[in-house]
Order: structure tokens, then sequence, then C-alpha cells
């Protein structure tokens, strides 16, 4: 299994700690009349539930609360990464066949990597058409776990396209229709080009981010583009044999320098989401410190992986045997992570990417 940008004493505690591990012990049983099917009207009204990740001490709170858990010096980091309209629902030119594409990321201009549905009726030549044929999408190469390689076929500006045919790549689990796009954008989304919404982020405002800043915390941003790494099932049983998929991310000279500073002074950086972890993580294992750079990272982190970027997490409540539950565990510990969501569904917190929010700290 690649672990990217790992020293070499790392892979071997994460890989010694991996044999412990099943992705059993990552189950937990779900009321699934918890999981969120539409977003509160209020973003920042959803209840937090802070977890001390040494002790497993749980409060209730709700999430506007999160600025009493924010200090002078301190760093909140978020993605600022925009959620393409990447579902299409099109036909096969030769049969008329209804095929689905999730857009993933652009390889090249005009090539993008896509998850097909279904997927063994799409070969080298067949090509899908959308909108009686505003945008047509050839396929130039067939890959694994049902991802294809298309060269996609329009005049005019792709996004504008998107925005016409595409729909919102919602998670399976979510079985309304959402009324309103931006609801699945975080207010600061800037930097088009994921396909699917950094969660943990939804829940603040503009209004709630200006009351941050106000109390002296630097609000930072990086980019991390959410393809199918996040959001792939794990489908091996020994954790060890997983392998995540290569995210696109990048972060700014200025945002470095600022981290390092917080870093140096002794403050904490706080992380709003997996995605921004995953970063965060990745940049500090390669260079030892925060450095402008971008580039692709298919880090896995569970439990054994010690962080050195972050001090506290914002996230929601994710998937049993998934890859982020996985790395909420790593960050605390399981047993603190697997009380907390006993207790969560308890108290009737929602679950998942509409759901409530959770401070580890």
């Amino acid at each position: 299994m690649l672990l990217m940008n790992l020293t070499k004493t790392m892979k071997k505690k994460l890989l010694e700690e991996g044999e412990k591990m099943k992705v059993s012990d990552f189950d937990y049983p779900l009321d699934e009349s918890l999981i969120a099917q539409t977003p509160l009207e209020k973003r920042d009204e959803s209840r937090l539930l802070v977890l001390n990740r040494k002790n497993g001490e749980i409060e209730h709170k709700r999430f506007y609360n999160i600025i009493d858990y924010l200090n002078e010096g301190d760093a909140l980091v978020l993605n600022d990464t925009k959620v393409i309209p990447a579902r299409l629902i099109g036909v096969k030119e030769e049969t008329k066949a209804i095929i689905e594409v999730l857009l993933l990321n652009e390889v090249t201009d005009s090539k993008w990597r896509a998850l097909t549905k279904p997927a063994k009726r799409i070969k080298e030549g067949t090509i899908v058409s959308f909108g009686d044929g505003l945008l047509k999408a050839k396929c130039t190469k067939v890959l694994n776990d049902g991802i294809r390689e298309y060269e996609l076929i329009y005049d005019g500006i792709l996004m504008e396209i998107l925005d016409k045919l595409g729909m919102m790549p919602l998670p399976p689990y979510i079985h309304e229709q959402l009324q309103d796009k931006d609801r699945y954008q975080t207010v600061y989304a800037k930097n088009i080009g994921s396909a699917a919404a950094p969660t943990a982020g939804l829940h603040f405002t503009i209004d709630l981010l200006e009351k941050i800043k106000a109390r002296g915390v630097k609000v930072l941003f990086i980019t991390l583009h959410v393809g199918l790494g996040t959001f792939r099932p794990v489908m091996v049983e020994d954790i060890k044999e997983h392998e995540m998929h290569s995210e696109y991310y990048s972060i700014s000279k200025e945002v470095a320098n600022s981290l390092n500073e917080v870093k140096k002074n002794g403050k904490k950086i706080v992380a709003v989401g997996t995605t921004t972890t995953r970063t965060l993580e990745t940049v500090r294992s390669k260079y030892s410190l925060f450095k402008e750079c971008s580039g692709m990272t298919n880090i896995f982190i569970y439990p054994g992986y010690e962080f050195k970027g972050i001090d506290a997490l914002i996230t929601n409540f994710h998937l049993p045997k998934s890859t982020l539950v996985m790395l909420v565990s790593a960050f605390s510990k399981k047993e603190f992570i697997m009380n907390a969501y006993k207790v969560a569904q308890e108290m009737r917190y929602r679950f998942f990417s509409f759901g409530d929010a959770m401070l580890i700290i």
C-alpha cells in the first residue's frame, strides 16, 4: 500500500498497527433515521459535540459556540474547494441506455476521469450524450473501480454547461431533493474542482467567520479537491490493503508562513474537516514544516499515525467502516470516538453530510 509523504519509521509503525486492525473494528450500529436528508435552515445552529481527545469527556453545544474554543493567535484552517455540479445523466449513443457519470477530476484540457454507472456498458470509443448533445463524453480509457476516462466534447464554457445539465453529487444515502444548490457549498467555496463538499465547513456562516477573525484568530484557506479518495468505501477487511485514490491539494506561501508562525508561538492549528487535515498532514510530513506547495496526495490516516500538523479537528459524523472514521479515531482514540458516536445517537444528533458536527480538541 502506498502511504504518501510519510517517513519510513511512520510507515513501519502504521503497518504494524494496521496488522492489529480490521475494517470491521470501525463498524458501529446506526439508526438510519438519524441520517440527515436536508440541511438546517441556519447553518451555524447545528449541534456540536465537543470531545476531549485525551480523556474522552463530552460536552454538548451549538455550532456557533465553536468560537469559545478558539483563542487569539490560533489558526482556523478551511478547505476552499468548490463542488462541481458533476453528476450527469445521459444516454449511450449506440443503444440509448441510461448512463450516469460523476466527474471526478480533470486529467488534461477536456479529458476527465469519472465514476460511471453501469460501467460495464462503457468501453473505449463509447460516446455518452447529455442534454440532447449539448455535451458528449467519449471514453478514451477503461480503468478499475468503475472509473472511465473521457474526452468531453462541447462548444462554449464547460462550467456553464455543467451548471445547466449537472446535478450536485449528493451522497447515495441522501434521498431528498436539494432545493438550493448553494447549501452543498461552503460559504467560502472558491476553487472549482470537487466531486463532493468538504462537509465540516457547511456549518460556517460569513458572520461567524467574521466574529472568529475579530477574536484574533487567523482564518486561513487551503485547497484539496475532493475526489474518489475521500468517499470511496473500504472494500477489504485488512486495513493495510486499502489504497486511497490521489487528490489534488495546494497551500500558498502566505498560509504556510502563517501556520509556521502559529506553531512557533505554541498556538493551536484547528483543521476544519478531514480534507483540510489530510492536506496539512501531507505537507508537514513531507517537509517537516509548512511550505508553499501543490501536488497529489493519497495519504491514509488511521490509528498509529502521529499527527504533525493539527491540534484540533472540526468534523461531521462519518459512515461506519469509512476511512474518515479511521482518521478521527487516529486523532483521538477509537474507543472515545465510538463512545461519542453512541452518545450522539442517544442524544439524536443528525449524521453525515447535512448532519451535526463534532469538535475534537
